[in-house]
């Protein structure tokens, strides 16, 4: 197995391994159980997210593609309008 990412937090590994499942790669996060122990822990690096060696280039180019996404804006502009309702 290949530690493909380092996450954040338990939110982001959940939210990344989720993504790959979606893309029928099967991912493991290690370090899910260490978030208790932070204040005797570094908080970094406590996370990990690995998958096979066959997949890692996948996984590589999929999560690559999460990073580099734009956030979508807060603002209404996804209403429909009302000119545009039927």
């Amino acid at each position: 197995m290949q530690c493909v990412y380092r996450p954040a937090d338990l939110a982001e590994a959940d939210l990344l391994r989720a993504m790959l499942a979606d893309h029928h790669i099967h991912s493991h996060v290690s370090g899910r159980y260490l978030q208790g122990a932070i204040g005797d822990l570094p908080v970094h690096d406590l996370l990990g997210l690995w998958v096979q060696d066959e997949d890692q280039a996948r996984s590589d180019q999929l999560i690559q593609q999460y990073l580099s996404a734009t956030p979508v804006d807060d603002d209404d502009s996804w209403q429909i309008s009302p000119e545009q309702q039927p």
